[in-house]
């Protein structure tokens, strides 16, 4: 009998396959040159692959905690001909169905949206041609630049396997262990970092292909491409307190969001981008555009607007839908192919070996989440769930009993056709030289943010590595973040606990004479996104008998029409008296609420309802914690007095309308219609971060 006991015996050093083959190279799988396609011969990353696609069951190993949507996609014009023959892409007549999920990666199917982590923005679409699947992430970048460490990414960053703690947190050693020991992760461990992984909600998060792919067009012409979703919302963001609260008192906090939003028609929408590089520019820029740790910088390749997606309509049915949906970013149409980006090429054998396992065989296409809306024809049968078996005798190829049928088309019929790449190089388990640079784009990350966004990253890395217990992880990730940024580096260690002298020097820029680069990139800011628009936006309104009902109307009205959702909120649910106007029905309690739930915060005011609130804890707690989360605040006529109340550390100047840092005030009596005003471009700002150097004065 063989000996197929798992080596917990510490002599046994070196790595091997199951067959128990000792393995030379674990880090690089085997191309065809060094920037060369991967070959599907190479045994160990088919092994290693396998066998982590189908470690769960049945919910997906990562990605696993999911929400989706339908709708309809539509490219603006025909211009991108020159470019590609995808018709999805260039027929303007066309309205193609989509359906999108978003999801968390790290946690499982029972953890919280707003977990610090990258999201997936995957997107099928059902074009004329088949099935077209964008797989990607909210994040531009990923940790790895080849698809054979994915499983060790995974294991590292999921649960620690003898004690299955901590759930969808990477704060913790196994992860940041593999992390200090992998330079090339440092890019997308800033972006981690940073407020792109707490999205606000879905309807506001970027979305990215992430990989290098190939648009070709009619004539057989190929460039380089690279997919954005922008949402029309712009880029915003929660804040780090806010996700940890939500988590416990709203841990469907993105998901309901997503859902609600639809049903009230307020449908999310999203630009599709493209940028574009013809092949005469592929070794241009300061960077291997192959690179999956790499971004495009759009001030040297921008984004072209192609269309617009719209979700209109929820799934009716989580399971059907949401959770049986495949995807693949083998699933291509003509006009679209691959790059050799090393991680995109792993990917393709991946995805479809984990549906095989996870969806119960080869026949998940059969679900109708997943058929296309073109007819399938093909001499495939039986296997488990089967249901469409041919109903004709002949099941094979070539034939003569059934015409020949059915047959291969020809390129000029709109089948499709692998792009003609020459590939000439050995056979190789080695990375490009190209691909070395891990330092220069997390710092260009950094330098491209703002101050407030620093900041974030800052406490980011201040609280993960504060969870590692082992110190010689976290010097060593202070180490490797000194070449990045000094300064970042000592506040981290100050944090952190890391006395150790850092001698670490920042990495110097790579030679790059002749080279395309960028030193700064305002794009990666979210201070420079759209800000235009409240269209979703929640809005807590604070009242209690003798509330003012005019000033309410008014306001509330405002806020609606310019596509705001409002709640009056109160100490228990039902009916509430007003002074003057209307009297209202509550939506929320104290008990089953709070301000990390809205955008903003509402107090119309009237003598009777304020004096009520200023001695409620809860109350004077909702108005603090927002302020402290940078949330826009307005109050009418005596609701000026609550907030005063709250003794925040900039109290707001009554005499006239203004707006302080986001708070909006009226004097006694004022003028409630232009406070609702600027109460609206307050929240168009989504947040006034100058407040935070003065947060921890606030009051708890």
């Amino acid at each position: 009998m063989g000996n197929h006991e798992q080596g917990n015996d510490s002599t046994q050093q070196h790595l091997t396959t199951n067959q128990g083959l000792k393995i030379a190279d674990n880090d690089n799988s085997l191309k065809a040159g060094v920037r060369g396609a991967t070959l599907i011969e190479d045994f160990h990353f088919r092994e290693k692959m396998t066998h982590f696609d189908h470690e769960r069951i049945p919910e997906r190993v990562v990605h696993a905690r999911g929400a989706a949507a339908h709708g309809v996609f539509r490219v603006y014009n025909d211009s991108f001909k020159q470019y590609t023959k995808a018709k999805f892409l260039t027929d303007p007549s066309l309205q193609t169905e989509v359906f999108v999920r978003f999801s968390t990666v790290a946690g499982s199917r029972g953890s919280a949206d707003t977990v610090r982590d990258a999201r997936g923005f995957a997107t099928k679409f059902y074009t004329t041609e088949g099935n077209y699947d964008l797989v990607g992430n909210n994040i531009p970048v990923f940790f790895i630049q080849d698809a054979i460490k994915f499983p060790d990414l995974v294991h590292a960053v999921k649960p620690e396997p003898h004690n299955e703690i901590p759930q969808a947190s990477a704060a913790h050693d196994n992860f940041w262990d593999f992390i200090s020991l992998m330079p090339e992760s440092l890019h997308m461990i800033f972006w981690a970092m940073s407020d792109r992984a707490l999205p606000r909600s879905y309807a506001m998060m970027e979305g990215f292909g992430v990989h290098t792919f190939r648009l070709i067009n009619e004539a057989g012409v190929s460039h380089f491409v690279k997919f954005h979703w922008k949402p029309t919302l712009g880029v915003h963001s929660l804040v780090w307190d806010e996700t940890q609260k939500l988590a416990g008192k709203d841990p469907d906090f993105n998901r309901r969001d997503l859902w609600e939003a639809i049903e009230k028609e307020a449908f999310p929408e999203y630009e599709l981008g493209m940028q574009i590089i013809p092949e005469t520019d592929e070794f241009a820029f300061d960077f291997d555009i192959l690179d999956a740790t790499k971004i495009w910088p759009e001030e040297l390749v921008p984004v072209q607007a192609v269309g617009k997606m719209i979700l209109n309509r929820n799934p009716d049915n989580y399971f059907q839908e949401t959770e049986q949906v495949a995807f693949h970013p083998g699933h291509l149409v003509p006009g679209i192919d691959f790059s050799n980006d090393p991680l995109l090429q792993g990917r393709l054998f991946s995805y479809l070996d984990t549906q095989l396992i996870r969806l119960g065989g080869p026949n998940f296409a059969e679900i109708p989440i997943n058929r296309p809306q073109v007819p399938v024809v093909n001499n495939q049968q039986d296997g488990y769930m089967r249901q469409n078996n041919m109903k004709r005798k002949v099941n094979y190829s070539p034939n003569s009993l059934g015409g020949g049928c059915p047959y291969a088309a020809g390129a000029d019929m709109g089948a499709f056709t692998h792009y003609a790449e020459r590939i000439d190089g050995h056979k190789i388990k080695q990375r490009s030289e190209s691909f070395n640079d891990h330092f220069t784009q997390a710092r260009l990350f950094y330098n491209s943010v703002s101050k407030a966004e620093q900041m974030h990253i800052l406490e980011a890395f201040q609280f993960e590595l504060g969870k590692v217990d082992t110190m010689h992880i976290r010097e060593r990730m202070v180490d490797l973040i000194a070449k990045v940024d000094t300064e970042l580096a000592q506040q981290v260690a100050e944090g952190v606990g890391v006395t150790k002298k850092i001698t670490v020097e920042p990495q110097p820029m790579p030679t790059t004479e002749g080279k395309r680069r960028v030193d700064v990139s305002p794009a990666l800011s979210q201070l420079n996104t759209a800000m235009d628009s409240i269209k979703s936006r929640k809005v807590a309104i604070l009242i209690e008998d003798g509330f003012d009902g005019k000033a309410l109307d008014e306001i509330k009205g405002m806020l609606e029409k310019a596509g705001a959702t409002c709640e009056v909120i109160s100490k228990a649910q039902g009916q509430r008296k007003a002074a003057t106007g209307a009297d209202v029905q509550t939506d929320k309690s104290h008990v089953t609420t709070g301000s990390i739930m809205y955008d903003a915060v509402l107090i119309p005011g009237g003598r009777q309802s304020v004096d009520s609130m200023k001695k409620m804890g809860k109350v004077l707690h909702f108005i603090r914690e927002a302020y402290k989360h940078c949330k826009p605040i307005a109050a009418i006529g005596e609701g000026v007095e609550l907030v005063e109340a709250c003794q925040l550390p900039e109290q707001m100047v009554f005499e006239q309308a203004q707006t302080d840092k986001g708070l909006v005030s009226s004097a006694k009596g004022g003028d409630a219609a232009e406070v609702g005003r600027q109460f609206i471009e307050a929240m168009k700002k989504h947040r006034h971060w100058e407040r935070e150097e003065n947060k921890e004065l606030i009051p708890a």
